[in-house]
């Protein structure tokens, strides 16, 4: 089963270029004003305008307002939206856009999960991180992946700690959707390296096979 993968925290052309090029299937761009990897908007739409098609652009909010959300769609044509805070169901849908929604995985049992997943009865899928609830990610540490839940019906993105090393372990016990990296694969926060990108995805390709 092919295995996604999303290269968050994307901040110039040049990296979103070579995520594609190298066989990536989303970027993500962080519109958190406290993130090393927060992006303008005007940096945003540029990035976004360089894609080459079916290749799809996140935009990630942390409990950010409506007005603000609203400001950055205008702008950038953003295919899928993020919510990686505390957001209600409600907030989630009244953007009339495609979404995930992240869940802080630290001392969250699989009930739990889905107790939380099943009240965003319209998200895509969600993305499973290793913080705990009230923070917001990008700790650069995993978590226990044995709680990432089985044969949920909607699709389960991994987050937290995943670099190119263990990927391919990470894709062979959890068979989830899709992967979602950002510091595993920077040389400076925001600065993603092309050797560990191409790296990640030779691994992503041999667990595929494996």
């Amino acid at each position: 089963m092919k295995t996604r993968v999303k290269i968050c925290g994307i901040t110039r052309i040049e990296d979103a270029l070579h995520v594609c090029q190298a066989g990536g299937d989303a970027i993500g761009l962080v519109f958190y004003s406290k993130s090393t990897r927060n992006v303008t908007i005007q940096q945003a739409s540029d990035i976004c305008m360089a894609l080459p098609p079916f290749v799809t652009s996140v935009g990630l909010f942390l409990d950010a307002s409506e007005v603000f959300v609203n400001s950055v769609l205008a702008s950038v044509p953003l295919d899928l939206l993020q919510f990686h805070g505390s957001e209600a169901p409600e907030y989630c849908t009244s953007f009339n856009r495609p979404y995930i929604k992240a869940v802080a995985m630290k001392n969250r049992t699989p009930s739990q999960f889905i107790e939380y997943a099943n009240q965003y009865h319209d998200a895509k899928g969600f993305l499973v991180d290793s913080h705990a609830t009230g923070e917001a990610g990008g700790t650069g540490e995993t978590f226990n992946w044995s709680d990432v839940p089985i044969d949920y019906p909607k699709p389960i993105i991994l987050a937290g700690g995943l670099t190119p090393t263990n990927i391919a372990r990470a894709i062979q016990q959890t068979k989830v959707f899709a992967m979602d990296l950002s510091s595993g694969v920077e040389s400076a926060p925001g600065i993603k390296d092309k050797q560990l990108i191409n790296q990640l995805m030779n691994e992503v390709r041999r667990a595929e096979y494996d």
